[in-house]
């Protein structure tokens, strides 16, 4: 078997590979962050400074666009979702909660970008349903499937997605 990359091994006995405790640790920054901010607009300037922020730090140039676009998409298909990190990822929360993520494909060292819903997206679709998708590139038909995802997760009326998706299409 192949040697895993630097950040993917597994390094000390408590399993976590040195990415994994970097975004760990990521995370309790953003709690301290949360538990010293204001409340209301200001909160909310500050968690979106945050995303953008994570989006300008993101070590390879593919990753940074493709987050870009992503975040633009998702907040124009539902702009009541609340922008914000999560495990130092661009995360967008609906009632305080986590509802869907991007994991850029180098926060892990993985092959593609991730667009990962949570259980409180309401994505169900009978006995099983896809919860992430693999994400390499955004052109028309994809600004319109991840509006129709997102707003499917949301719980939003499907009619008002087909008018904002047939707005991706060029």
């Amino acid at each position: 078997m192949g040697r895993m990359a630097e950040g993917r091994a597994s390094t000390g006995n408590d399993g976590f590979t040195a990415d994994e405790r970097a975004a760990m640790k990521e995370r309790a920054a953003e709690l301290r962050a949360q538990a010293k901010r204001a409340k209301g607009a200001a909160k909310a300037e500050a968690e979106l400074n945050d995303l953008l922020e994570a989006i300008a730090k993101l070590p390879d140039a593919g990753d940074r666009a493709l987050a870009t676009t992503l975040h633009e998409v998702i907040m124009a298909a539902a702009p009541r979702l609340a922008p914000r990190t999560w495990y130092g990822m661009p995360a967008y929360a609906l009632d305080g909660k986590v509802l869907c993520f991007v994991q850029p494909a180098s926060k892990f060292d993985t092959r593609y970008t991730t667009l990962g819903f949570n259980d409180s997206a309401q994505l169900d679709d009978g006995a099983m349903w896809p919860a992430s998708f693999a994400v390499t590139t955004v052109g028309a038909a994809e600004k319109k499937r991840i509006t129709n995802l997102v707003q499917r997760a949301v719980g939003d009326d499907m009619a008002f997605v087909e008018a904002i998706s047939d707005s991706w299409d060029e």
